[in-house]
């Protein structure tokens, strides 16, 4: 495959200068777990962390050509392939895992051979397993004094693998592990403490040190060293484009007042649903202490989150740290102090300020992060991209990086319809804009709603001088509480049971094209199970565009179609222009009509080669009929695609209809 090089919005192909439009899939959801009994649907309590294998994840080797070959039929060409710190460095500090790398090798090997642009994200959920998500290694917590086995009973963390009732399975136990609740241990103690010291050690806790190094140098040295371990392998690799800087970061306490319990809305901490917690009342509850905290809800009528009732938190009194632990650094650099069992904060402005100078996350901690990232990787091959991230909610509510990002940066921010992602259901033609907090009715509206959440981001890039890649935006398909996957069973088969899933993805396709942005939906999941418990075997999320349980068909020359594994098809494999000789004006896709329009101004320099445009069997059963509004074309048409040569420069206007 030719080397991608960046210009402006555009990825360009190296030598014919085609524009490339990057429309690609998260590869895969189950990754985040080992292989092959990890997943959050068995019960588990960590002893064993070091002892994980991730090889199998996305899937087997043996798989790969199915797998593979689905992907491609429908119409995807780039990957945001999924790996994980522990994966890498699970065994111990400075040991990796060489089974591992050589299988996570040959999987991108692989995705080159099936013609698949690769960029590769170092994932990570509310910092690892044994914190209720996924990403770093569990040696990470024992480093900083912290007793894996109590993170869930202190209320450290909330963990499905410690909330579930497992004798109850194949059904999802609201009252024991809520829907996304694992995005609120963003907010409890072992998190905030780990992200603070990984982005902020040097400035909040400057004397703590391991093994001779402070603790935010430790973390990140080994974060980036297993990054390295990967880059190695790949770097004669030209389809691999380059890393993710870090998926979906968090600041932790990081410009938060020691008693601010994010009660207050604000673009820097917006309250969000469940606990209300504020950093002294973590570090009072790490110490094994109880505290009652308020919890918050959505109010319509209000227009946000607040508090609903009093929930007490860690009533047993179990302690977070092990016995030959000091505790919390912070206490130890003069943030607070414990005195006759009762907390006194001595800084409430700890972690916003150091020395004289008011941190701002972004521009003191996140983006020289990024700068980071990018000099790691481009010390073992040196063209190679950034993808940058900031925190998902922060890029939404405020998409301007503070400062310049590093030469050849992706914005690869996250974007989602968060009242269908939190609430499994699409509510249309009536839905709530999150920014502006009004009603949008139509589908229309909630395009234009989409539109203008999205042109945020690409003015951000703009400002860059970089292109816009949407890396993560998608919807559960378990929307309903599973409605589309009991017709299934009863033998169902019409597409019409994925109807809202299509028309949700269809709307948020025709924003992207808009814009012309770049995207990797998420997610495919080789694991996946209509089973409402398991989904994509990660915390009951379910959003992948496969699962087996909607495969009855062994044939791959039909994968693409239902009966191959797909879900709602018609709502991802879509027509667009994968290359194109020339400048975009425009494209867009009418889902309704089948009808695709596109409109491009070819050059002198563009007309030795052809434009590329996917054309989905799924839309177009009958065959396609291609009408040349303007130019001089030659046409052909090849299985899944059509190729355009202008033979003269100017305007080339196409439509094709079924």
């Amino acid at each position: 495959m030719k080397k991608l090089q960046i210009h402006g919005n555009w990825f360009i192909e190296e030598k014919s200068g085609r524009r490339i439009l990057l429309r690609g899939i998260n590869l895969g959801g189950d990754t985040k777990v080992p292989f092959p009994r990890g997943g959050t649907q068995y019960q588990d309590d960590f002893k064993n962390h070091r002892e994980v294998s991730f090889v199998g994840r996305p899937f087997p080797l043996e798989e790969a050509d199915e797998h593979f070959t689905r992907l491609k039929n429908w119409g995807f060409n780039c990957l945001r392939l999924l790996t994980t710190w522990e994966a890498v460095e699970h065994k111990g500090p400075g040991e990796y895992d060489e089974h591992y790398l050589d299988y996570f090798t040959e999987i991108n090997r692989l995705a080159g051979e099936y013609g698949f642009y690769v960029f590769i994200d170092f994932h990570q959920d509310v910092w690892s397993r044994m914190t209720g998500g996924d990403g770093a290694p569990g040696w990470t917590l024992e480093k900083i004094g912290m007793d894996i086995s109590k993170i869930a009973s202190s209320d450290s963390a909330k963990v499905m693998q410690s909330s579930y009732d497992y004798k109850r399975l194949g059904i999802r136990q609201e009252e024991n592990y809520p829907t996304m609740c694992w995005s609120q241990n963003y907010r409890y103690p072992a998190n905030a403490i780990m992200w603070t010291l990984f982005f902020g050690g040097r400035d909040f806790a400057p004397k703590f040190m391991i093994d001779g190094q402070n603790v935010q140098d430790y973390l990140r040295g080994h974060y980036l060293d297993s990054m390295r371990e990967i880059a190695k392998r790949v770097r004669n690799m030209d389809h691999v484009l380059g890393f993710d800087s870090l998926n979906e970061p968090s600041r932790g306490w990081i410009g938060k007042r020691m008693v601010n319990r994010g009660l207050v809305n604000s673009p820097e901490h917006p309250n969000q649903p469940g606990l209300a917690w504020s950093p002294i009342d973590g570090l009072f509850a790490s110490f094994g202490y109880s505290v009652e905290l308020p919890f918050l809800e959505l109010s319509l009528i209000k227009g946000g989150f607040v508090p609903k009732k009093n929930v007490l938190i860690n009533p047993e009194k179990v302690t977070l740290w092990s016995e030959d632990s000091l505790g919390d650094p912070f206490r130890l650099e003069g943030a607070w102090e414990l005195k006759d069992d009762m907390p006194f904060v001595l800084r409430d402005d700890f972690f916003c300020k150091v020395g004289d100078r008011e941190v701002d996350f972004d521009r003191d901690y996140m983006i020289p992060f990024i700068h980071l990232v990018h000099e790691n990787i481009t010390s073992v091959r040196e063209d190679w991209m950034v993808f940058a991230e900031r925190e998902a909610m922060e890029s939404v509510l405020s998409p301007d990086f503070k400062i310049d990002l590093p030469k050849n940066s992706v914005n690869a921010s996250h974007w989602y319809d968060f009242t269908t992602l939190f609430f499994k259901k699409f509510n249309y033609p009536i839905t709530v804009d999150p920014l502006l907090k009004k009603p949008v009715v139509g589908r229309k509206n909630i395009q234009k709603m989409y539109e203008r959440q999205l042109t945020g981001l690409k003015n951000a890039s703009i400002k860059q001088n970089c292109p816009t890649l949407i890396g993560e935006f998608g919807i559960p398909f378990d929307l309903q509480s599973g409605k589309a996957y009991r017709e299934w069973k009863k033998g169902n088969r019409n597409p019409s049971i994925w109807k809202k899933h299509i028309l949700a993805l269809d709307i948020m396709y025709n924003a992207i094209d808009h814009l012309q942005l770049h995207s990797t939906i998420w997610n495919y999941t080789a694991g996946n199970s209509n089973d409402l418990m398991i989904g994509d075997q990660w915390n009951q999320e379910d959003l992948s565009l496969y699962s087996a349980d909607q495969k009855f068909l062994d044939d791959l020359s039909v994968c693409h179609l239902y009966g191959g594994g797909g879900r709602a098809i018609e709502g991802f494999s879509r027509p667009y222009p994968v290359k194109t000789a020339g400048a975009i004006v425009e494209y867009r896709f009418d889902s309704g009509k089948k009808e695709f329009y596109l409109e491009y101004k070819v050059s002198e320099n563009d007309l030795e080669y052809s434009t590329e445009v996917f054309i989905p069997d799924i839309h177009y059963p009958g065959g396609i009929k291609i009408e040349i509004l303007q130019g001089d074309l030659k046409l052909e048409r090849n299985a899944g695609t059509v190729l355009i040569q202008s033979l003269k420069p100017g305007l080339v206007q196409i439509r094709i209809t079924s």
